[in-house]
């Protein structure tokens, strides 16, 4: 049996060829995280902030069945604006090629491709975790899974904040991923810089990450280093005040039978309209923060 093609971009192509840093970029929040056409329009914002630090992204999806890590301007287009992508995990992946359909990669999805394609570095906005009620529903994010399985820094702005955060701390720890506070030692919530939840271990410069991750990889660990740099003060919306509106719009899921898949793209909509937009642009300035973060830890860890 042959071994699925990846299809790289042609400026991809050229950073592998010179040993340039790549960075690895989520589809998912083009295509089911902001409103159209803004998404589309922060996409090539994003990849421009990793062009500016001398590296080069790689945003990742399928296309019609193709892996594509990097895309080119029509490629990043149609995901940002055609309704036929879909929400891919990685155990969807081969079902998505075998039946050629279009999907944005998720964090477990970016990740497993990334891997594939030799990246070690990889931004998103926000991790997925465990859910509220997880003792009923058992609903853990495959994201979790990937992490502990992963050889990857990922820079995140923590876990959403619709999601349990001290389970999720706790799954991660026993996973054994290096969970890592970026200026501070509160395990941030997305939209909130603090949640409450302590983290062990802080670092405070891009270099440390590029380190931390050599170390620990060289002991022979698997596990992703999980970076939370959380949203800049002037953006932010606290979780006191997000915490009510969140159990409301959790209730009104429940209500509609709206789970799995559908149920963070359901509640990030919802929390727009609730916060006055407020979400949306605190959702930009942290994806933005991270992907200058990312861009400088991609530079250190090639170096």
């Amino acid at each position: 049996m042959r071994a699925a093609k990846i299809y790289y971009s042609n400026e991809v192509k050229m950073a592998i060829g010179q040993r340039l840093p790549i960075v690895a970029l989520e589809s998912t929040i083009i295509a089911h995280g902001l409103p159209k056409p803004q998404n589309h329009l922060l996409a090539k914002e994003l990849e421009d902030i990793v062009r500016s630090y001398g590296a080069v992204p790689a945003t990742i999806a399928i296309i019609k069945g193709e892996i594509k890590v990097g895309l080119e301007k029509d490629e990043l287009e149609y995901i940002a604006l055609s309704n036929e992508v879909f929400k891919a995990t990685s155990g969807d992946i081969a079902y998505t090629m075998l039946r050629k359909q279009s999907a944005a990669t998720t964090v477990s999805s970016t990740m497993f491709i990334a891997n594939l394609a030799g990246i070690k570095t990889f931004v998103t906005g926000g991790i997925g975790g465990v859910h509220l009620g997880v003792t009923e529903t058992f609903d853990i994010s495959r994201d979790l899974e990937q992490l502990a399985m992963t050889k990857m820094i990922v820079i995140c702005a923590g876990a959403k904040s619709i999601l349990d955060l001290p389970k999720t701390i706790e799954y991660l720890e026993t996973k054994g991923v290096l969970v890592m506070g970026y200026g501070s030692d509160d395990f941030p919530a997305f939209y909130s810089s603090a949640s409450g939840v302590k983290i062990k271990q802080v670092l405070n410069h891009p270099e440390e990450i590029a380190e931390i991750a050599k170390i620990h990889w060289s002991l022979g660990a698997t596990e992703s280093v999980l970076v939370c740099n959380p949203i800049e003060k002037e953006y932010e919306i606290e979780l006191n005040e997000l915490r009510p509106v969140i159990a409301e719009l959790v209730e009104e899921a429940r209500i509609q039978k709206i789970s799995g898949k559908e149920l963070t793209p359901f509640l990030l909509k919802r929390l727009r309209d609730k916060t006055n937009q407020r979400s949306l642009i605190a959702n930009i300035a942290l994806i933005k923060s991270n992907v200058h973060l990312g861009a400088n830890v991609a530079i250190y860890l090639k170096k």
